[in-house]
């Protein structure tokens, strides 16, 4: 019999269709793809196209299992409880927990990297505009969730319409039409060939893209709170997730073919030094408020997340339960204010190290999301095992190789982030918060059996 959390929690169901669509598309365009790309481009040259078409699949097999799961088991609505669902209360606690942690962590990181922005503008302290932007998503959040998903849908409006813009500018420029030498597609082999760094770069390479993807299991977090949740999930963790592809992919291929790849300086924007080498003066200024605009989204989904996730733990008994109690507007206020102590925390504690803090953050989320991943595909091959098959709407395809290839591509992802000297520390340090969520769960788990025992 697979295990199912109570079907109804009574959050609010004020999410729209277009609220969901923006938050999962959100949910993964962020300073990662805007920033974070420099250091894949710089790392692997022009075949860091194929290091996202790679972490991209994986992602996508990730939401397809999410996807069948859905439709087979619509009691269940959080992405976290689909663990829960197949594997057991173990699996539901350790997930829950992970991912919440992996979320927590995102507030102060995102709260700095705003407030260090926000300080090339404004003349204040950067521990006070990182503490006011808490203040204002915690503002937010306490509201209603339609309230998150109206900022969320502007903020993914703005990141989207800015890639549509920015693919439309390059690929003129590329194809010759803006470009005053001609077609640019020559820099895609011209400088040291297409796979400069080589085939291992472009797997190694598939580490650092693969967190810049993660986000789009949001999905599945919101729908609880949607008019149609079964429908929100089995149209979005599939269809979303292709899209994001076609931005991702699309603009990193532009990117290289309008700039030579030797030529990107990690740790600075690649779409600024694309704009620039377009001749388009005001890029600058025009990235650095996108990539504000990027982590205010993030850090209004971070808020939103960890407090559903917390919410749903506590609605199957693995958290306190005077998380549980919803405020008038039945939004989990209790939950959205302890995001906000990690974030004020954080901020507090970064004014002392501000690059320490930041880095030790970082450090802190790590693997979690990969740990979190793979215990959904074991928990989507169990369910998928106990149904029948011919009665699902939605199916993963090839099952089982698919989810077992998908299973053996994050166990490679892990094992080069553990021999990769700049990203071992993340790793080890991630496995210590996994086994200190199994021994917390064992410790529960036996306290629970004492408490039956002692009212039987």
């Amino acid at each position: 019999m697979i295990a199912q959390p109570l079907p109804d929690s009574g959050l609010s169901r004020s999410l729209a269709p277009r609220h969901v669509t923006m938050i999962s598309m959100g949910g993964v365009i962020g300073a990662g793809v805007f920033v974070g790309s420099s250091a894949a481009i710089a790392g692997v040259g022009p075949a860091v196209v194929l290091s996202y078409l790679i972490a991209g699949a994986l992602i996508l097999m990730v939401m397809r299992m999410l996807a069948e799961m859905a439709t087979a088991l619509p009691a269940v609505r959080s992405f976290a409880e689909f663990a829960r669902a197949g594997l057991g209360p173990g699996a539901g606690f350790v997930v829950g927990w992970l991912y919440w942690y992996f979320w927590i962590i995102v507030v102060p990181v995102e709260a700095i990297a705003g407030a260090a922005l926000l300080h090339d503008w404004i003349a204040l302290p950067a521990w006070l505009l990182g503490g006011g932007l808490i203040a204002v998503m915690t503002a937010v959040n306490l509201m209603s969730a339609r309230s998150y998903g109206e900022f969320e849908f502007w903020f993914a409006s703005i990141k989207v319409s800015a890639i549509i813009l920015f693919i439309a500018l390059s690929a003129a420029y590329a194809c010759g039409v803006l470009s005053p030498s001609g077609p640019t597609w020559g820099n895609l082999v011209s400088h040291d060939g297409f796979m400069p760094r080589g085939a291992l770069a472009v797997l190694a390479g598939v580490t650092s893209v693969f967190f810049s993807l993660t986000g789009a299991e949001i999905t599945t977090v919101a729908a609880a709170e949607s008019r149609d949740p079964v429908r929100a999930l089995t149209t979005m963790t599939t269809s979303v997730i292709t899209r994001i592809m076609i931005f991702y992919v699309g603009s990193i291929l532009l990117i290289v073919a309008v700039v030579p790849w030797d030529r990107i300086v990690p740790g600075y924007s690649p779409f600024t030094q694309a704009l620039l080498a377009m001749h388009f003066s005001w890029a600058g200024r025009a990235m650095s408020l996108l990539i504000l605009t990027a982590v205010l989204s993030c850090l209004n989904s971070a808020f939103y997340v960890t407090s559903r996730v917390l919410f749903a733990l506590a609605e199957c008994r693995d958290a306190p339960q005077w998380i549980v109690r919803l405020n008038a507007r039945r939004v989990p206020a209790r939950s959205v204010l302890i995001g906000t102590g990690a974030g004020l925390i954080g901020i507090g504690a970064a004014i002392w190290s501000p690059s320490g803090v930041f880095a030790f953050l970082v450090n802190a989320s790590g693997a979690l999301i990969l740990f979190v991943y793979m215990l959904t595909a074991f928990a989507q091959i169990r369910v998928r095992r106990r149904l029948d098959a011919s009665s699902l709407r939605l199916k993963v395809w090839w099952f089982p190789w698919s989810s077992y290839a998908t299973i053996g591509g994050m166990v490679a992802v892990l094992l080069a982030m553990a021999f990769t000297p700049a990203l071992a520390t993340q790793f080890y340090v991630s496995l210590a918060a996994l086994t200190l969520a199994l021994c917390a769960y064992g410790i529960t788990a036996r306290h629970r059996r004492n408490a039956e025992r002692i009212r039987a």
